[in-house]
């Protein structure tokens, strides 16, 4: 007997997850939010979904600054991100968990070393939350840790194609460990949260242990105007009221085994020779009406600060990525749910060119993020090197 589409797709989430139909209910919801699974004795509950992001590139070298000399065409059809995400709870509301799988190569690329078991870095998320106690959560697992607002925000909940330039360098990603949370209200609607996270350090799916010291991190978030009503860089709730967020992080990576902290190349030294990253980010995020504005600084350096590390016979084996970044980007969300965007980036890294980077946006949300066009232009302004120029549309389906 032949079943219909949805009885199929049922059928295969039922089989994935390693529930039997008959021992759970199951309730398809509407387009975008997932199928659930709730127990019989409402023991357990997991919502399951999946998504991906078709991404269309072109980029040019614009030598010596001058648009009418373009150069070194290239372009790329890319499945960008493609995702398996499961979250629900576990015997009891207060106990819960996130997995999030990543399906794509580009994705899962990187995990040729013996630092990931020769292995494929297929897992994103996978932690376990606890509400032990009135407004204190414990997390446990592997999980982003609570570093810039930008990489914080959902790659399903962009503005544009992707992230900025700042998040791309300065970001500290994901890490396993614990994280401790915290939210107060003061009066009606003045919102403080505490995030603190103790973690390996070397990032997500590593499995040769720890390799310099741990990793430390501290987030404070205000909202003086109370909660948004999504946490994304656009205003698709349309607030009625001014909401305000203004929040600020720190993170102290020990003996750092990566240039770039949690991200970036390994560093084959002994792990005496290690240094201290030190992270540094400050944000807002302002939403009224339909118009949201958002702004990042990042700023990393070296304990002593000199970025270079070097082995025991005192040759240069590598150079951490340090210096700082500016991030500013708002767009307008129109009646038809057309939003056009502007983000300008700056970066100053310490061992490399500084640049300027412009990028226009144009986003179509069909369905909110679960069904979106999107479109950016953006011009990249290198200093002592040919600018970039680059277009970019990608399409977002998510289940």
């Amino acid at each position: 007997m032949k079943l219909k589409n949805t009885s199929r797709f049922i059928l295969i989430y039922s089989l994935c997850a390693g529930f039997n139909p008959s021992v759970a209910q199951i309730k398809t919801n509407t387009f975008g939010k997932g199928i659930d699974f709730l127990g019989k004795d409402s023991s357990f509950f997991m919502n399951a979904g999946i998504r991906f992001q078709q991404l269309y590139t072109n980029d040019w070298d614009v030598v010596n600054d001058d648009l009418g000399n373009i150069t070194n065409h290239s372009s790329n059809f890319l499945l960008r991100r493609a995702r398996l995400k499961f979250k629900g709870f576990a015997f009891n509301p207060k106990f819960q968990y996130k997995i999030e799988m990543a399906l794509t190569n580009r994705d899962m690329s990187g995990g040729d070393s013996p630092e990931y078991s020769n292995a494929s870095r297929l897992m994103l998320d996978a932690v376990v939350k606890w509400n032990f106690a009135g407004n204190f959560w414990l997390w446990a697992g592997q999980t982003k840790l609570p570093g810039n607002r930008e990489r914080v925000i959902s790659s399903a909940n962009m503005q544009m194609v992707d992230r900025s330039r700042l998040n791309s360098r300065f970001n500290i990603d994901r890490d396993m460990g614990i994280q401790l949370r915290h939210k107060s209200t003061y009066g009606k609607q003045f919102i403080v949260e505490h995030k603190l996270a103790l973690s390996q350090g070397e990032g997500r799916n590593i499995t040769s242990g720890n390799i310099g010291g741990y990793n430390y991190t501290y987030r404070l978030e205000l909202l003086p105007f109370g909660k948004f009503k999504d946490y994304s860089a656009v205003d698709l709730k349309r607030e009625q009221k001014p909401k305000l967020g203004f929040g600020i992080a720190y993170d102290i990576n020990e003996r750092a085994g990566r240039n770039r902290g949690q991200l970036g190349s390994f560093i084959e030294v002994d792990a005496s020779r290690l240094k201290n990253l030190n992270t540094l980010f400050a944000d807002f995020m302002f939403k009224y009406k339909g118009f949201s504005l958002m702004g990042e600084y990042a700023h990393r350096e070296v304990s002593g600060g000199d970025n270079r590390v070097f082995d025991e016979f005192n040759t240069l084996v590598s150079s951490y990525y340090t210096g700082q970044a500016v991030n500013l980007q708002a767009g307008l969300l129109l009646k038809n749910n057309w939003e056009p965007s502007l983000r300008y980036t700056y970066m100053s890294p310490v061992s490399s060119n500084k640049e300027n980077e412009y990028t226009i946006g144009l986003s179509k949300y069909v369905v909110g993020h679960k069904l979106k066009f999107q479109a950016d232009l953006s011009y990249r302004d290198v200093l002592n090197r040919d600018d970039k120029l680059f277009y970019r549309m990608q399409v977002d389906l998510h289940f």
